[in-house]
C-alpha cells in the first residue's frame, strides 16, 4: 500500500506544481536579456525582391550566439546569450513565456547558426527573428527583430 500511496502524493504535488504554472502562463523563470540587446535581419532588406533559393542573414548586438542546450559545468546558461528562431509567414509572435515550438514556420537554429537558406515559393513573404536561450524560451524582455517583407521571384534559369 506505501508503494501506491507514495507515488500518489509525490504526483499530486507536481501536478499542483505545473497547474500553479499554467495559471502563471510560464513553465520556467525566463533568463533576462541585457539592456539594448537587438536582433535584426541583415539579408535580405525589407523590401527587396529576390530570386529564390533566398540566404537569410541574422545579426545580433548586445550578447552571443550559443547552442541550444548548452549548460556549464555548474548547470547554468552562459548569461547573455541564446540562440536564433526564424519566423517565415507568421501574423503574430508566439507566446513569449513558453517554450518556441519548431514548425514550418517557426525554424529553430539551436546549433548556433547565424544564416540560412530559404526554399520559398514565389510571392510575398514575412521574415522575423526571435532570440531565445538554452531552453528555446525568449529572453525578458524579449529580443525580437522588426518584420521584414520581401517578394520571392522564381529561380533563374540555368543556361
Amino acid at each position: 500500500m506505501k508503494k501506491i500511496i507514495f507515488p500518489m502524493i509525490v504526483c499530486s504535488l507536481v501536478m499542483s506544481a505545473v497547474a500553479k504554472d499554467k495559471d502563471a502562463k510560464t513553465i520556467s523563470p525566463r533568463t533576462p536579456s541585457p539592456k539594448g540587446a537587438r536582433v535584426m535581419i541583415i539579408l535580405p532588406r525589407n523590401g527587396k525582391t529576390v530570386k529564390g533559393p533566398v540566404r537569410v542573414v541574422f545579426g545580433l548586438k548586445g550578447m552571443g550566439v550559443c547552442p541550444a542546450g548548452l549548460v556549464l559545468p555548474d548547470g547554468k546558461p552562459k548569461e547573455n546569450t541564446g540562440h536564433h528562431h526564424l519566423l517565415v509567414d507568421t501574423e503574430k509572435l508566439p507566446a513569449m513565456n513558453l517554450p518556441l515550438v519548431a514548425s514550418e514556420k517557426l525554424i529553430h537554429f539551436g546549433g548556433g547558426q547565424t544564416e540560412t537558406i530559404l526554399n520559398l515559393p514565389t510571392g510575398e513573404h514575412t521574415l522575423q527573428l526571435v532570440f531565445a536561450d538554452f531552453a528555446h524560451i525568449a529572453h525578458n524582455p524579449p529580443v525580437v527583430s522588426k518584420k521584414i517583407t520581401i517578394k520571392v521571384e522564381a529561380k533563374a534559369k540555368k543556361k
